[in-house]
């Protein structure tokens, strides 16, 4: 048995016949195999950004009811030059953005490392800021990001007539609309708007291909004319045009293909999951119904002794629960559920047995009747 606990859970993951969150992660002859099905493999590769990867740009482009789309390795790359677009159209250098957002997060701030832009924050609160917030802000900004959903908040979103108030408010205020979609294409469901329309709400909209539609990795920026032309010449100096890319595009197309039409179904099954696990004792749920495929489960006990019980349940039980708990508070953890095309399977019944034998394994008793 491996000593490194990430190699040890992933071949715990790969032994389990039941998977309830996350996706199986493919070996990269897997990867290959399910690639080397497709169509138009004997037609010759990308060099710079065409062949496939132009497919995957005009692909999203229609999807986005935007007219062009510019693919990128990386949704930091992609998102650090719309706003820097945004702050040269405007000539301001503020970004009005949450807090809790990805670009603060997880980008290790490189919209002001890399291209000296200022954060203005309409609010502190784990949620959605309003339209009153972003009106109340006291200095001028060239872009409004909105978080489509906002991740760390529980992945949130707000409700249409809130996201419509919202474009409106930063119109108001003179500046863009930037939608960080790494996930939106969990959205609609929730907005009950198509993809379309709910871009046509933002100047640009920045979307993955690996968060939510299982690809090997890739980005796209959609917009008018005017974004793409910027947008190229920015990738390439960000060094982002890359020779060849078409493992990654084909991928995306894959995604587009055969995980995107599943999303609403993965959508109304995480709320028979979410309502099922708060169920087990002590469990809360954030938020109480899912907005997307994914949302956070909390329990009150430690963060090492979650991971450990539910490493012991899939190495001895081969059953794959939830993972990769985070201590919040003394005695209270957190762990994210994200509901893909595996756990269509599992009954509410059957994610109350396995929660409270999960439970078992965590403290003798805390499983509960």
């Amino acid at each position: 048995m491996t000593d490194d606990p990430f190699t040890r859970r992933l071949a715990a993951q790969r032994s389990c016949q039941r998977l309830l969150s996350g996706r199986r992660l493919p070996t990269m002859r897997e990867r290959l195999a399910a690639l080397s099905s497709l169509d138009g493999l004997d037609d010759r590769p990308d060099f710079y950004g065409d062949g496939p990867v132009r497919q995957v740009e005009q692909r999203v482009a229609t999807l986005l009811g935007k007219p062009d789309a510019v693919f990128f390795p990386t949704g930091t790359m992609a998102q650090q030059i719309a706003l820097r677009h945004g702050a040269e159209l405007t000539g301001r250098t503020a970004v009005a953005l949450h807090p809790l957002a990805h670009l603060e997060r997880w980008e290790r701030q490189a919209y002001s490392q890399l291209t000296g832009l200022r954060g203005l924050w309409p609010t502190t609160a784990p949620r959605h800021f309003d339209a009153a917030e972003v009106a109340a802000l006291d200095e001028p900004f060239g872009t409004l990001t909105v978080e489509l959903p906002l991740r760390d908040a529980g992945y949130l979103l707000p409700s249409w007539p809130e996201l419509v108030a919202l474009a409106e408010a930063g119109r108001a205020a003179g500046a863009r609309v930037h939608f960080d979609g790494a996930r939106l294409w969990e959205t609609t469901s929730h907005f009950g708007k198509g993809l379309d329309e709910i871009a046509a709400l933002a100047d640009s909209v920045y979307v993955s291909f690996y968060k939510t539609l299982g690809g090997i990795s890739g980005a796209a920026l959609a917009g008018d004319a005017e974004l793409i032309g910027y947008a190229r010449a920015w990738r390439h100096r960000h060094g982002g045009n890359l020779y060849q890319q078409w493992p990654a595009a084909l991928a995306a197309l894959d995604g587009l293909d055969r995980v995107l039409p599943r999303l609403p179904e993965q959508v109304r099954h995480a709320a028979l999951v979410a309502t099922a696990l708060a169920e087990l004792p002590g469990a809360r749920i954030t938020p109480e119904t899912p907005h997307t495929q994914e949302f956070q489960l909390w329990l009150p006990h430690p963060a090492a002794a979650l991971d450990q019980a539910a490493l012991t349940l899939a190495e001895q039980e081969g059953l794959w629960f939830v993972h990769y708990w985070e201590d919040r508070a003394p005695g209270l953890a957190m762990a994210e559920v994200m509901i893909a095309g595996e756990a269509l399977e599992w009954t509410a019944a059957d994610v109350t047995r396995v929660g409270r034998r999960f439970l078992e394994l965590v403290e003798p008793g805390a499983g509960g009747a």
